[in-house]
């Protein structure tokens, strides 16, 4: 489902954008407002981070974000309450992004069980790699949900190639090592990384970590199918608020 749905708006689009909500920051009626001004920008899918206290790919921004939401009271209940009520009101795909943690503490059958009633199609789980997510991966399929894995400008071919036997839905590739919200720098090395994951891999590609203008979407046109949004769009919502962040995406469309 969602393979087919990235290539269809795809080819009616060119690139696609997904952008990434904190679910409970900086409260939970915020946050269903931040998502309707996205969506209501055009944005493709999105993806709600339950928050963790040790998010360790997230840079100061969503960290700070994280925290917030988990000091108001956030838990993860909460996160399929408004995953449900987002997913019922607007028809884009909706994915969790979180960490291992949550789901493990959780409970693998029980998380995707949930998942799946909320209307989420998809889970970005950074820590959780193949080699230690067998039960994770039987979970997903069996509720079918999407588990996106994660490839990086470090992953050597031959990591490349195994990742890409258990990839579902698209893989999310990371412009640059390190953590989200750093300044990256679209370049020929970019293309080279890109090339090389689509050598192992029919699926879709996502790219993110850096993504904070026009321009550099219209770079990722023709490389990938989508551009992930992150810590830029909480920069705004920071300091000029939901409208903002409503504008940012418009322009970026």
């Amino acid at each position: 489902m969602l393979e087919d749905y990235i290539r269809q708006r795809t080819e009616e689009r060119g690139i696609l954008l997904m952008a990434h909500v904190v679910v409970g920051y900086p409260d939970l009626e915020s946050s269903f407002d931040l998502v309707k001004a996205i969506v209501s920008a055009g944005v493709d899918l999105m993806e709600l981070q339950i928050p963790f206290s040790e998010p360790i790919a997230d840079g100061p921004v969503i960290l700070k974000a994280n925290q917030s939401a988990l000091t108001a009271g956030i838990r993860v209940d909460d996160c399929f309450k408004f995953a449900h009520r987002v997913t019922q009101s607007f028809d884009i795909p909706f994915l969790f992004m979180t960490y291992c943690n949550i789901v493990f503490k959780h409970g693998e059958e029980q998380f995707f069980a949930q998942a799946k009633e909320a209307g989420i199609v998809g889970t970005i789980v950074p820590d959780i790699p193949p080699e230690e997510g067998t039960s994770y991966l039987a979970a997903a399929a069996a509720h079918g949900i999407d588990p996106i894995f994660i490839l990086s400008p470090t992953t050597t071919p031959e990591r490349l190639a195994y990742l890409a036997g258990f990839g579902r839905g698209f893989f999310y590739c990371v412009a640059r090592k390190g953590i989200t919200g750093a300044k990256t720098t679209f370049s020929s090395e970019l293309d080279e990384f890109l090339g090389r994951c689509r050598r192992v891999t029919q699926l879709p590609l996502a790219l993110g970590f850096g993504v904070s203008r026009k321009e550099d979407v219209d770079f990722l046109k023709g490389k990938v199918e989508v551009a992930v949004v992150g810590s830029q769009a909480l920069r705004i919502l920071n300091t000029n608020g939901v409208e903002a962040v409503e504008d940012f995406f418009r322009r970026l469309r």
